[in-house]
């Protein structure tokens, strides 16, 4: 814009001194001018003529961890050269798209692929292509924008749990179990010869043997409470929970259990209890969006939380807390036949993974930087641990302690 008013400005001091001084060499610059700037912008108007674009993305929706592979093609279908254009995708992804410069020539076309990291978990969004040309000397421009924009989902990064196992709970069918039984059920697992007392309604040549089927079905409390929450990027303690809670949500279902959810974030989500990859992919949509910026105490979530909880369950509850007023709602459920697991991210080991200069909140009473980086602090904190060990170890709760930079897998175990 600048360069186009100074543009006007310099032909209108020219025209004026041409006629005004006759002078032939003002009326040289002059029809040089007219020329200049009438083959630009014939030039940028021609730049986007006869151009065929388009931009294809290889998935909608992956993993921390997976490439996104974005292909382009240009492709110049008339006679006038292209020469120069420039692409570019905006997007806000954390790893942009990057851009190209590139020119066509006659019935040109040029094809590239660019492959972006996906480094972070959320909902984004992929604009429309592009294109832009204009001429030599900037005095004008020409854009155009290709295609429809996509929206694309990035769950959390899911760990394998080889050693996790969720307790049983104390009713028939609260785990597989490859015995003879007298019930018949889905689960049909190996045929043998017939024996005597076998019921004859299974006697097919050989005879059906039954597993009975896992009933015990898990519901998983996430605490994204922003009062409690430390740490920084994907140590801190709100990626690690929902890295935890999509593993072990991962791993149930795997088992053929049922699995709930229930996050409180700005807003309580709950997605209620199924099985199947349809659940797997509700679960892992909720996780992708979250974010450590809830309000409602973990307590208060339980609270709210236990008429959805039925006998055979297992509550699985993840949290960066160290207060200990949510330790006796959950250590009631017993009574009522459901299994409680804890799984708590230690708050310390993600505030020290922090960068330098960076700290999350803090959870001793919930000001940012508490705790971290003084010796009372620290002395505080180390307080408050062991007096939740020792509250944990009094009402009986299995309990899981997940540092940051410690894979899942070492320290999620049955």
């Amino acid at each position: 814009m600048i360069r186009r008013l100074q543009a006007i400005a310099i032909a209108t001091v020219l025209i004026l001194a041409a006629f005004s001084t006759g002078l032939p060499f003002l009326f040289y610059l002059l029809y040089l001018a007219v020329l200049v700037v009438g083959g630009s912008y014939i030039l940028t108007r021609l730049g986007l003529a006869d151009l065929e674009a388009g931009y294809a993305v290889n998935q909608l929706h992956g993993r921390v961890g997976d490439t996104l592979r974005v292909t382009y093609t240009l492709r110049n279908a008339g006679r006038i050269p292209k020469p120069w254009l420039e692409t570019y995708n905006p997007t806000n992804l954390p790893v942009g798209l990057p851009g190209r410069a590139l020119a066509l020539g006659p019935r040109g076309e040029r094809s590239w692929i660019v492959k972006t990291p996906l480094t972070r978990r959320g909902h984004f969004r992929i604009e429309p292509l592009q294109i832009r040309t204009g001429d030599p000397f900037g005095l004008f421009e020409a854009s155009a924008a290709v295609g429809q924009g996509l929206s694309l989902v990035v769950y959390p990064h899911v760990e394998r749990l080889p050693l996790w196992r969720l307790p049983a709970a104390n009713i028939e069918g609260s785990h597989a179990a490859p015995e003879r039984t007298l019930q018949t059920t889905p689960l049909a697992t190996t045929v043998r010869p017939y024996a005597p007392g076998d019921s004859f309604n299974r006697i097919e040549i050989q005879v059906k043997e039954f597993d009975l089927e896992q009933t015990s079905d898990a519901w998983i409390f996430l605490d994204l409470d922003r009062r409690v929450q430390a740490g920084q990027g994907d140590d801190s303690t709100v990626e690690i929970g929902v890295r935890a809670a999509a593993s072990i949500a991962d791993r149930a279902l795997l088992e053929n259990r049922a699995v709930g959810l229930t996050t409180s974030g700005h807003r309580i989500a709950i997605v209620p209890a199924d099985r199947g990859g349809r659940q797997h992919l509700k679960i892992m949509q909720l996780l992708a969006a979250v974010d450590g910026d809830g309000t409602s105490q973990l307590a208060e979530t339980l609270v709210t939380g236990l008429s959805r909880l039925r006998r055979g369950m297992t509550a699985v509850v993840i949290t960066p807390s160290l207060e200990r007023n949510w330790i006796r709602p959950l250590a009631s459920l017993r009574s009522r036949g459901v299994a409680c697991v804890v799984v708590i991210v230690d708050p310390q080991s993600a505030r020290a993974a922090a960068p330098a200069g960076a700290f999350g909140r803090g959870p001793l009473d919930g000001k940012a930087g508490v705790g971290s980086g003084t010796a009372a602090g620290d002395e505080e904190q180390a307080r408050a641990v062991r007096a939740m060990r020792h509250a944990l170890a009094e009402y009986e709760l299995s309990v899981n302690w997940v540092e940051a930079k410690r894979p899942l897998a070492e320290v999620l175990v049955g």
